[in-house]
């Protein structure tokens, strides 16, 4: 069945509406970063770049790590990006462009997230680099999406609702890892469920002038606990990451360079630096 021109939109030029990509421009080894400033910080380490594209705040470099062909592409902030990002990923792989039908043998990619977080423990120093065991959702992205959940994640997810069940309005979702990422690029990697939300102030427990709806929304978060997991950090992508990475037959994982204590009040002194560190570890684990 052909997809409707209004559903999958493509450039006069052939690539695809937002990231402004040809089939082919991008490698099986996607990198993400959400600031499009990031993007020329991962790729000066390829051994040679193929080529740099950018439309609106979406930037992709694709190049060469030794032998290996990867992608670094900057997504913005926020799961609404992450929704165009990861759907128009998909469509390059995965759908014949020329006859708007998804392909007969589907391609799965390998998606690392680098990005910045902020701790909720007390135990993550700052400078921390964090792989996201699972990504926990209080933003509205998969309420559009069907997702099946394994029993892991739905025991996980049963024990959080109850935590959280008497915030109104809000319908949490998570989708674990992929274990194979996880085990090699985070293999040494401190640990923990990242909670994404759906803004940088109130929705993450900041308060500057506005008042918040929910009090103390980070002692609410570091007092969850199920079995071994707890919560460890906040962000803003992780968690549409991994479970639109799940919806599509995507590979996923989130390595979080921590630059704030949530708990402790403080902000690293040295953020660029930490950031490096994280960029330097998934590439040498690539």
């Amino acid at each position: 069945m052909k997809i409707a021109e209004s559903d999958l939109i493509i450039n006069p030029d052939g690539s695809i509406y937002h990231l402004n990509l040809l089939p082919g421009d991008i490698a099986e080894t996607v990198i993400t970063v959400g600031d499009p400033d990031r993007v020329g910080e991962v790729s000066k380490y390829f051994d040679s770049v193929e080529f740099k594209k950018g439309k609106r705040e979406f930037i992709t470099h694709t190049g060469f790590v030794g032998s290996k062909r990867v992608t670094v592409l900057s997504t913005g902030i926020g799961t609404d990006n992450i929704d165009i990002v990861f759907n128009e990923l998909d469509a390059l792989v995965n759908i014949d462009f020329e006859t708007r039908e998804v392909k007969k043998e589907l391609t799965s990619l390998n998606i690392i997230r680098v990005g910045t977080s902020g701790a909720v423990q007390p135990d993550i120093p700052m400078g921390t680099i964090l792989a996201s065991s699972f990504g926990l959702g209080m933003d509205a992205l998969m309420n559009y999406y069907l997702h099946d959940l394994s029993g892991d994640e739905r025991s996980l997810l049963d024990d959080v609702k109850i935590h959280f069940g008497h915030l109104k309005n809000i319908n949490p979702y998570l989708t674990a890892a992929n274990d194979n990422l996880l085990s090699t690029i985070g293999k040494d990697m401190a640990k923990g469920i990242t909670i994404t939300a759906p803004g940088f102030y109130a929705p993450q427990g900041r308060q500057v002038r506005a008042k918040n709806a929910v009090p103390d929304f980070i002692g609410l978060i570091n007092t969850f606990k199920s079995n071994e997991n707890r919560i460890t950090n906040l962000e803003m992508e992780t968690a549409g990451i991994y479970a639109l990475a799940k919806v599509l037959g995507h590979k996923a994982l989130s390595v979080n360079a921590i630059l704030a204590s949530r708990v402790k009040f403080n902000f690293s002194s040295e953020p660029d630096k930490i950031v490096e560190k994280a960029i330097k570890m998934v590439l040498e684990r690539v």
